[in-house]
């Protein structure tokens, strides 16, 4: 094996995903997704597994492969198909989030032998900013999935390299924003033929028995530099426990527990403990908790290594169903995908900081502050749905302090330019700002958070998920937790009121909404 090769060409496999992801953006409708760049793109081989992922979302990049093997089951794709899905069921993570999946090299193509299947397959994520459902921007309070938009089971979207103009009229007709979602949906089908492309490029530079070898050396070449970095860690179990504040209809906190066992080159990561799901919409899948436990043994590894299905083959991942940590249906789930897996990720680190102390930083602000609206545009008296999230402080590492206002960790998206929002939806941003001191005291201090204030010129409906409104981002090695978020509103009339972490709203033109996001915890003690 030529290991320069090899390196090359992990790299000209990265540059597919990347240059997809870059498609999309910039032919994307919607803000959230060519401004905030809610989105991610991955190449998969053959059987499914994952060898390649742009540098996007981390919820999206670690369920996806849940999403491609539920098309494959249920699909017998061919050249120029293109299957389309939603379902957290059926490896999704909430209904916003529409994958596309593409095969390539698939009926003769590229000069693989027809009959056996694809050579590859891309695959993209992007979450739609509506999709029907009891709230605009589909991300509300709700009880059941059936209230939070359009399902959608793994279907064709485009046959033998034709759109199916039914499949694509049956998503039209249910969402509140139709031409902003077709003209986003086909961003994602240009970003898939793009990919197509570029891999069938590749083929034909390397030819396919290099690159089916290649394919699979990046496999065990993954799942060696895991089993490397498992085997460094100090052997033994260890237990952490975290909680989210509540669901949004009373329940009070939510546990979340792990144990993380290591056995040298061998990890298990059990969830026993955990509470079981709850009424509200923090139930996480199967697919987003994988996803959490991806990034984080990912980050203990160098940025070079492949992000392959085979980082994960080391690891075995135990959640017990019917938990809020593999929810089951109906429950609904439009907050497990974006605070949930936050909590995931802060109940790992925690664990894995009793093993490496001097590694590990302390938690970040530990939610994405969604923020959903809609209503009608006083200028064209067109519906319009808007949904962003809001960034908030990192946690201080065991060598500096954490950053300011920044997304971190299953999040990697950006807030929407002040210019943009201004521009496209009657709302008026009245201060955009770090939060001082919101970030927690230590030998390292924790990063602040954000204050971002809305004035609405028009009425609204709409909601916001948020955390760690009760608890606190928490501080590791003597380090103090950071402060926890605040969700305010004053009416017009000059009423003010603290809105609860979790809340759907019905404001009249001139309410102003101001949002605090939390800090990050502080590391080691104060000197």
């Amino acid at each position: 094996m030529d290991a320069a090769e090899l390196e090359i060409f992990k790299n000209l496999l990265h540059s597919v995903a990347e240059e997809m992801g870059a498609a999309l953006r910039r032919s994307a409708f919607s803000a959230n997704i060519k401004e905030r760049r809610d989105y991610s793109c991955a190449v998969f081989d053959g059987r499914g597994r994952a060898v390649a992922m742009g540098d996007h979302m981390p919820v999206h990049l670690g369920s996806m492969p849940m999403s491609v093997a539920a098309a494959r089951e249920r699909l017998e794709l061919r050249a120029g198909d293109i299957a389309m899905l939603n379902d957290p069921y059926a490896g999704g993570t909430h209904l916003p989030d529409i994958t596309l999946l593409m095969p390539v090299g698939a009926g003769g193509r590229s000069g693989r032998p027809k009959g056996q299947g694809a050579m590859f397959y891309v695959a993209n994520r992007a979450h739609h900013a509506d999709v029907g459902g009891a709230s605009p921007a589909s991300m509300g309070l709700a009880r059941e999935v059936f209230e939070e938009g359009l399902r959608i089971p793994p279907v064709l979207l485009a046959r033998g390299g034709k759109l199916q103009a039914d499949a694509l009229a049956l998503v039209l007709a249910n969402v509140r924003t139709p031409e902003e979602r077709q003209g986003d949906l086909t961003a994602q089908v240009a970003a898939c033929r793009l990919g197509e492309r570029r891999l069938e490029e590749l083929a034909g530079k390397y030819g396919l028995p290099k690159v089916e070898f290649y394919l699979d050396t990046l496999q065990r070449y993954s799942a060696s530099l895991m089993e490397t970095a498992l085997e460094a860690i100090p052997r033994g179990t260890y237990t952490a426990e975290d909680s989210l504040d509540d669901d949004g209809f009373g329940s009070g906190p939510i546990r979340l527990r792990v144990t993380i066992q290591i056995r040298g080159r061998r990890a298990l990561v059990d969830f026993q403990g955990t509470s079981p799901a709850v009424g509200g919409p923090v139930n996480a899948v199967l697919a987003v908790t994988a996803s959490a436990v991806f990034y984080v043994f990912r980050c203990l590894l160098g940025e070079d290594v492949p992000a392959s299905a085979g980082l994960m083959a080391p690891i075995e991942v135990r959640a017990p169903e019917g938990t809020v940590v593999n929810a089951r249906p109906p429950a609904a789930v439009a907050a497990g995908n974006v605070e949930t897996s936050q909590r995931i990720v802060d109940v790992l680190l925690r664990a894995l900081a009793k093993a490496l102390p001097g590694r590990i930083p302390a938690a970040s602000s530990g939610t994405m502050n969604n923020l959903s609206f809609g209503g009608t545009h006083p200028g064209t008296a067109r519906p319009f749905t808007y949904y962003e999230t809001i960034a908030g402080g990192m946690g201080a590492r065991p060598t500096a302090g954490g950053l300011n206002g920044i997304h971190t960790h299953m999040t990697n998206s950006l807030n929407t330019p002040i210019e943009a929002l201004e521009s496209a939806y009657p709302v008026r941003v009245r201060r955009y700002s770090l939060r001082p001191g919101s970030g927690g005291a230590g030998r390292f201090r924790g990063g602040d958070g954000i204050i971002r204030e809305f004035e609405f010129l028009t009425q609204v409906r709409g909601s916001i998920l948020s955390d760690r409104r009760r608890t606190r981002p928490y501080g590791l090695a003597g380090g103090k937790p950071g402060r926890a978020g605040k969700n305010l509103l004053r009416l017009p009339g000059g009423r003010t009121m603290r809105l609860a972490g979790k809340a759907l709203f019905d404001l009249p033109a001139g309410s102003i909404l101001r949002i605090e996001s939390p800090g990050g915890g502080g590391w080691g003690k104060a000197k």
